[in-house]
């Protein structure tokens, strides 16, 4: 019998730390882009502050970082809305990530030092995991660090931010219902091929996995 649906599995963020703010960005950053927080759906501070385990206040200084990056809008006096992504804007925002990540990612295959390939490897096994666990948010973060960490390989800072823009963007629609399916875990081990083909130093097979991967994104994109 499938899974029934849940509400958003937000993790609980109890302890303040130094980087506690930017950590209750990151966390309903991860949210929308799985798609835990619906598009065009309105949701105040105070009701998702209670699933953080934080007060209503720096939910709802996250929440106007996120205005900025135009993942939420305001509503007065009822909270925030989240913002709608167009099939258009997804087929431009998948056209720019092959653009960049596809030659990128290939070049890599014979540039980047083998140690620092593998050092991507635990993050890899945290996508899988999260992927097992049906953790959508974590899958996200950890998604987000290894293809981050991957360009930052080539030595271009600028290039990195502009695919955390792309991704920060989008909107990963079908992520719950690969887990209900059970297909995300698979999905998932495609982040250990691409580890394997580039230690192997074989660009083609590079190339094939990360044209493979982008495809199945945006066919995560499509599904909302």
């Amino acid at each position: 019998m499938a899974p029934q649906r849940r509400r958003p599995a937000l993790p609980s963020l109890g302890g303040r730390k130094p980087n506690f703010r930017e950590k209750v960005v990151d966390v309903l950053r991860a949210a929308l882009i799985s798609g835990e927080l619906r598009p065009g759906q309105v949701y105040s501070a105070p009701a998702l502050a209670p699933r953080l385990g934080v007060s209503a206040t720096p939910v709802r200084e996250a929440m106007l970082e996120l205005v900025k990056e135009g993942m939420v809008e305001i509503v007065p006096n009822k909270g925030f809305r989240v913002t709608e992504v167009s099939d258009k804007q997804l087929d431009e925002y998948t056209h720019v990530r092959s653009l960049i990540e596809i030659p990128v990612t290939v070049g890599l295959a014979t540039t980047a030092e083998p140690a620092d390939v593998e050092a991507l490897r635990p993050e890899a096994m945290e996508i899988v995991t999260s992927a097992t666990k049906g953790d959508l948010i974590a899958y996200v973060e950890a998604d987000l660090r290894f293809h981050l960490g991957l360009l930052a390989l080539a030595g271009n800072d600028h290039l990195v931010e502009v695919v955390r823009d792309l991704r920060q963007r989008s909107r990963l629609y079908g992520l719950t219902a690969l887990v209900e399916a059970g297909r995300l875990e698979a999905s998932a081990q495609e982040h250990l091929e691409l580890l394997d083909a580039l230690l192997a130093r074989d660009p083609e097979r590079t190339r094939e996995v990360m044209t493979r991967h982008l495809g199945h994104v945006r066919g995560l994109w499509a599904a909302h």
